[in-house]
């Protein structure tokens, strides 16, 4: 069979290479062409277009951008078509891959989509299109099977797969070593422990784009003055140079930034953390770390989203177990104070810890319920096209 899969950020890379695998498993004879990144390349995808053309984020980046927008996607469709695929495969990436879907099934071809666009937050409507567009729905979120349910949109929940993902993770960087830079000092440490010294380590994630990090890394920095016996690394984002830290951690000798790239290095050695919300919050919680999960955007930002988004939570911890299991400090509620008093609640009272520790063994129950996500996707895509009619093409292509 012949499979065309769209991946447009990293974390659909990592998902995509994931799927491929587990599809030349299943289909001796897959070809498979796709966009993508370094890892679905090795997996054995041929990557026609890398995500690192496609990521523009925000309302005023996508303007500006709006032309090579449309010229990616003019070529998409052409490639396509050239292709002929007997199903084209899309991986979250909403804003692009959902235009394609609605082209593609015009022109008769399969869709599934893998790792559901988040329409459970906002945009509800997007669902109207998605049942005309995609003839398989493969959901990683619990919960999503219900939502689509209301629309009388039947999907598959295949799990999670960023559980197999953190337990490979786990065991390999457990004993790696994790290598830091202290902006204060200019010195390089590498830490091969789960202690500095003495200290055991807290794990700062303040986010990728460089607002938000300004915004909140240092109140996490202040709450910190209050842990000397503690040492925090703070993770640095990809994309973003060691020297944008410089002003924000030159004042913080005792704090060590982990070179990029090394997020789950830092996790697997951390005691707690104050992550930014995100996919972050997740892989926290699946690493079994204890968390503080800290936002902060700008006042009109804020109140926009807030009428914008219907969910009761910001992390996906919280949003998957439909309770509180970390603290949220939101907005105004996030303060250096309120950072302090929660940390030292996760950090010292035990009772705290061992609840939040038993909240996460459950959540990892339930995102790994179906088996392996990715091999369960790949089973479901094998299964659906053997379900049609054999060898044929359903595109038209005129």
């Amino acid at each position: 069979m012949k499979y065309y899969i769209i991946a447009g950020e990293a974390s659909g890379d990592l998902h995509g290479s994931n799927l491929i695998r587990e599809l030349k498993k299943r289909d001796g004879a897959a070809v498979i062409r796709c966009w993508g990144g370094d890892l679905m390349q090795a997996a054995g995808g041929q990557v026609v277009k890398h995500y690192k053309e496609l990521a523009f984020m925000g309302f005023i980046e996508v303007v500006m951008n709006l032309r090579t927008i449309l010229s990616n996607l003019a070529f998409c469709k052409e490639d396509i078509a050239t292709f002929q695929p007997d199903v084209l495969i899309l991986i979250d990436y909403p804003g692009f891959n959902l235009r394609v879907a609605k082209w593609a099934k015009e022109k008769g071809l399969k869709v599934v989509y893998y790792i559901s666009p988040q329409v459970w937050a906002w945009k509800e409507s997007r669902v109207k299109g998605i049942r005309q567009w995609v003839d398989k729905m493969l959901v990683i979120l619990p919960f999503e099977k219900a939502f689509y349910q209301k629309w009388d949109y039947p999907v598959d929940y295949v799990g999670h797969p960023l559980v197999q993902v953190i337990d490979e993770a786990s065991r390999e960087r457990a004993t790696q070593g994790l290598q830091c830079r202290n902006i204060a000092t200019g010195g390089s440490v590498v830490v091969t422990e789960k202690k500095v010294g003495q200290k055991e380590i807290i794990a700062i994630l303040p986010g990728s784009r460089r607002q938000e990090i300004k915004v909140k890394l240092p109140l996490m920095l202040e709450a910190a003055k209050s842990f000397p016996s503690y040492q925090f690394i703070v993770a640095q984002a990809p994309g973003q140079p060691i020297e944008f830290y410089n002003d924000l951690l030159s004042s913080f000798p005792g704090v060590l930034l982990a070179v990029t790239g090394q997020t789950y290095t830092l996790l697997a050695k951390a005691k707690a953390a104050l992550v930014t919300s995100g996919t972050a919050t997740l892989e926290t919680g699946l690493f079994g770390v204890p968390q503080v999960v800290c936002y902060k955007g700008s006042p009109v930002s804020y109140q926009i989203a807030r009428r914008l988004v219907k969910i009761k939570y910001i992390s996906l911890v919280n949003l998957i177990m439909d309770k509180p299991v970390v603290t949220e400090l939101i907005q105004n509620d996030l303060t250096a104070g309120k950072i302090r008093h929660e940390l030292d609640a996760i950090l010292h009272n035990e009772n705290r810890r061992s609840q939040m520790i038993a909240d996460y063994a459950e959540l990892k129950m339930l995102l790994q319920k179906e088996g392996d996500a990715s091999a369960r996707a790949a089973q479901e895509i094998v299964g659906f096209l053997q379900s049609e009619t054999a060898g044929a093409r359903t595109g038209n292509w005129q």
